[in-house]
């Protein structure tokens, strides 16, 4: 058995056990590095009342603090469904090397998972959103910008 379909059976298997214990949905995650787990996650929405705490973000937010860093450039996550919006952008914030799914948003979709409209929602001028949009204050919020790009000592990410 291939180390890659081990992985992705400890992600299936993550998604099983968060199901059956009311954790959350039915999502799981691991991330690898030199082909070690260093980070597991599964689906917490529901029983943490936290909608970020999807099972690639919890993964991700492990294997953060196990390699104590933001960037998880030399890693590798594989998880139980095609990543949604939010993960996805999660999983490129973090730097991750490659992405390994089992299910695809096609199949979530069938069981009510439904991400389409959010990439719909994307692709649209944010005064034709569904959640209303408003600008505020910006001069104020470029002189933070400003005052950051002169910081000699920040660290980029």
């Amino acid at each position: 058995m291939t180390p890659h379909k081990n992985h992705m059976r400890e992600a299936i298997q993550l998604a099983k056990e968060g199901m059956r214990t009311g954790t959350g949905g039915p999502f799981g995650a691991v991330i690898v590095k030199d082909d070690k787990i260093i980070g597991r996650g599964q689906n917490c929405v529901t029983s943490t009342n936290d909608p970020t705490a999807h099972a690639e973000v919890s993964a991700i937010r492990q294997a953060c603090k196990t390699l104590s860093t933001f960037s998880l450039e030399d890693c590798e996550i594989y998880t139980s469904c095609e990543p949604c919006p939010m993960c996805l952008s999660a999983i490129y914030w973090a730097r991750l090397g490659k992405i390994y799914y089992a299910a695809t948003q096609n199949d979530a979709e069938k069981i009510d998972f439904i991400d389409a409209f959010i990439y719909e929602e994307l692709e649209k001028p944010a005064s034709e959103r569904m959640i209303p949009t408003q600008q505020l204050l910006q001069p104020e919020a470029v002189e933070v910008f400003d005052e950051w790009a002169k910081l000699e000592d920040k660290i980029h990410y």
